[in-house]
């Protein structure tokens, strides 16, 4: 067995290797193999302590690198980021909407991980060893390596190693199974902030609040290089902002909740830490910071606006106790039909919205998040330079129908009202969309006055974190 344990991690520290982003050395840190061998002797004596087989342990402890490995690169040439830590806790959602994370793999990669997952539980069936010693050797292998790796993690180097969350960095440096390791530690070492009183700074100047986060919107004018493209209900409500600019997100082409997070808790990514890359995993520690649990100490009825699952990122229980009053979800939408697509459409969400405001008998915040405009999306013709993508052109557009028709109905109603329309993240379209450029994406927020008119701050174009739109946003409603 020590001969399989050493082709073992030879195998892994190769496929390591492999890693996106990688080093400008060839091997990772001392400190980081130290922690992927033990990671991988903890996966292999689980697998030993099931099938008794050492050679199949490690041959399945070398297909699940592989798999980390493969799905890792995808990740990063899609969406510029590795495989965090916090991924791990989305498998579940992997099961119940796998077309969210599978568009990123080619066929032949897809049809390896399917044949492999399938074909797994049958090998070690027919390998299993019924002799009591190697299972029994295997938890022996197991604990022994989970008590080093905690020991060692809490240890120096090691509890020095990853002080701030840069996953490039310390995949480039360390490898990726150990900044796995290293990030989950430093996350779990992080603290709620202390709970917030905090009501609104002074009295409001509207009784009506609209957030509305947009799938995926993004200026294709400013995506594609071609100011034909521009989107007319964006250009028309950057004309009569209070306040418009670019909403510096931190993710590309997913990580919807970073931008929610930061719209509704306004906490930003520097004070989160490791937090940061998902912070609804923490955010039920935080629901006092929440905008609807402020507005509620001052009276305020809070809605949330969503035709999905609610259980995604866990908002069925974050967002109640964030201070939404109702959450209305994927029940409350008809389904969407074959022309519509294979989500809830932006103009359903915006019938949804109307009918709430018009049943609103009190100061209402109203928070909409969008799901039409969601990928994959084909590139399949030429812009001025480079390429586009009609199929994204039509959704965005639909995105873009939604701001119009919203704004129109908010100036109608003649009523103070605060409309704050953005995009969560940049779409990513391979071959005319990349994580390595740009990510903001265009915010608007308009003050409508009384009678309809609207009110500007008399403020340019300015760059805002989501954390910073939440404050302004606050501002706005408290402003002269």
């Amino acid at each position: 067995m020590p001969l399989i344990i050493v082709a073992l991690l030879v195998g892994t520290t190769l496929l390591d290797m492999a890693v996106q982003p990688r080093a400008a050395k060839a091997l990772r840190s001392a400190a980081g193999l130290w922690v992927q061998g033990l990671g991988l002797l903890a996966g292999f004596g689980l697998v030993l302590a099931l099938c008794g087989n050492p050679l199949a342990a490690a041959a399945a402890t070398l297909m699940l690198m592989a798999a980390l490995v493969l799905g890792s690169n995808a990740k990063h040439r899609v969406l510029g980021e590795p495989i965090l830590f916090s991924d791990l806790a989305l498998v579940r959602a992997l099961f119940r909407h796998p077309q969210f994370y599978f568009t990123a793999l080619s066929r032949l990669q897809l049809l390896a991980l399917v044949g492999g997952a399938l074909a797994a539980p049958a090998a070690m069936a027919w390998l299993f060893v019924p002799a009591l010693a190697p299972h029994l050797w295997g938890l022996a292998v197991l604990g022994g390596a989970l008590a080093l790796l905690a020991i060692s993690l809490r240890l120096p180097p090691w509890r020095d190693l990853a002080p701030v969350p840069d996953a490039d960095a310390d995949v480039a440096r360390h490898g990726l199974l150990a900044t796995i390791f290293l990030h989950r530690q430093r996350w779990r070492a992080s603290r709620d902030p202390l709970p917030s009183t905090a009501t609104l700074p002074g009295p409001a100047n509207a009784g009506l609040v609209v957030i509305i986060q947009c799938e995926s919107f993004a200026d294709p004018a400013e995506l594609f290089s071609d100011p034909a493209l521009a989107l007319p209900g964006l250009t028309a409500a950057r004309g009569a902002a209070w306040l418009h600019g670019r909403l510096l997100v931190s993710g590309f082409g997913a990580y919807t909740m970073r931008t929610e997070y930061g719209v509704i808790f306004g906490r930003d990514e520097a004070a989160l830490g490791f937090r940061r890359f998902d912070p609804y995993l923490t955010a039920a520690g935080e629901a006092s910071h929440a905008l609807p649990a402020r507005l509620a100490r001052s009276g305020w009825r809070s809605l949330f606006v969503h035709p999905h699952d609610m259980r995604f990122y866990g908002r069925d229980a974050i967002l109640p106790a964030a201070g939404f009053d109702e959450l209305i979800g994927l029940d409350r939408f008809a389904p969407p039909t074959a022309e519509q697509g294979r989500y809830v459409s932006d103009a359903a969400i915006t019938d949804a919205v109307l009918a709430q405001i018009a049943a609103a008998t009190g100061p209402t915040l109203l928070h909409a998040v969008t799901i039409e405009n969601h990928g994959p999306w084909l590139v399949d013709g030429a812009a001025a330079t480079g390429s586009l993508s009609t199929s994204y052109l039509k959704l965005v557009r639909r995105g873009d129908a939604m701001l119009a028709r919203l704004h129109a109905s908010l100036a109608a109603r003649a009523q103070p009202a605060l409309l704050l329309f953005y995009g969560d993240h940049r779409p990513s379209i391979p071959g005319a969309t990349s994580p390595d450029g740009p990510r903001h994406t265009p915010f608007v927020l308009l003050r409508y006055g009384t009678d309809g008119q609207m009110i500007s701050s008399g403020d340019g174009p300015c760059d805002l974190s989501p954390a910073q739109l939440h404050h302004a946003l606050i501002a706005a409603l408290t402003a002269a």
